[in-house]
């Protein structure tokens, strides 16, 4: 067993073979969730605080299930119903719940490395739900092992990113992890959503989709932004649609066994039509299914369950 740290913040500082040890228990979780009684008692007597100071639909309910299906007791924080309201810094809303005999916190934040300084301020296990643009180390999780279990390796496979990397904590967890297991990635966007230096990854740099598309294993669909379209970022959505968008036609340009992910909410009708998120080679709902059993087995391994 891979040693279990306290939290888990990024990719970035997760060893290749603790991602695999993850990877490796996720498939234990997916059969308890294929059972009639989708719960199990590895957690029984922790507790879980969801504290999240931006919305979310897929990762927080996924959490929250993670948690009630091995066991723990679950609770949720409204920030805009909290002290927060009222002008609570973080440090001490952290050392609030600690004193109420939590276990773990799992924080989703607007600003880059907040759940970072939160770990320093605490012996709960601190879990990264997203901050900033900076990471989203459990959606990486998923995206990896989703691969896994449609394509059985990582290693060697010609992966494809493609939308707005600048502002994407996804795109920066999934590159980190991507590569970490052997993965050739391609980031394909236009120059004012691609970052500086993306060479420093380790990743090929493309902003032409059309001259890559053919070649690649996965293709893998950020959000467009449409919140930072009023910056100028791009010309028009439509221009944007018809350089980048993913629909029937251009998926026809790929391979047979191409696989379609995208971390979610979509645009459908933007970045991707409706034809090509439920299409055969769309791992999508996939992808929402495996968030619950890859965050049961995070949760179990950092708060010590069996």
């Amino acid at each position: 067993m891979t040693p279990r740290g306290k939290d888990f913040l990024n990719i970035a500082d997760t060893s290749k073979e603790e991602i695999e040890f993850l990877l490796d228990q996720v498939p234990v979780y997916k059969e308890i969730l294929s059972r009639p009684i989708k719960k199990v008692p590895a957690l029984r007597g922790k507790t879980i605080v969801t504290l999240f100071y931006e919305p979310s639909t897929r990762t927080r309910m996924s959490f929250e299930l993670a948690g009630k299906r091995l066991n723990a007791d679950v609770s949720n924080i409204a920030v805009s119903t909290s002290a927060v309201a009222k002008g609570e810094n973080l440090k001490d809303t952290i050392r609030t719940i600690e004193s109420m005999e939590v276990d773990a916190v799992v924080i989703r934040h607007s600003q880059a490395g907040a759940p970072h300084m939160a770990a320093k301020y605490t012996k709960m296990s601190v879990i990264n739900a997203g901050d900033g643009a900076h990471e989203h180390p459990t959606q990486a999780l998923l995206d990896l092992y989703t691969i896994l279990e449609k394509k059985k390796t990582i290693k060697g496979l010609k992966i494809g990113i493609v939308g707005d990397i600048a502002h994407s904590r996804v795109a920066k967890s999934d590159i980190l992890g991507l590569k970490k297991l052997g993965a050739d990635v391609t980031c394909i966007a236009p120059p004012t959503l691609m970052p500086p230096f993306m060479e420093k990854f380790g990743v090929s740099v493309e902003h032409n989709l059309n001259k890559v598309i053919s070649d690649l294993d996965v293709l893998y669909i950020l959000r467009l932004q449409l919140e930072r379209q009023s910056k100028g970022l791009f010309p028009s959505i439509s221009e944007y649609i018809n350089l980048y968008g993913i629909d029937k036609k251009r998926l026809g340009l790929c391979k047979k066994d191409v696989l379609i992910m995208h971390p979610g909410p979509m645009n459908i009708g933007l970045e991707v039509s409706e034809e090509a998120a439920t299409s055969l080679s769309s791992a999508i709902t996939e992808q929402v299914a495996n968030g619950v059993a890859v965050r049961m087995a995070l949760l179990n391994h950092l708060l010590g369950g069996n």
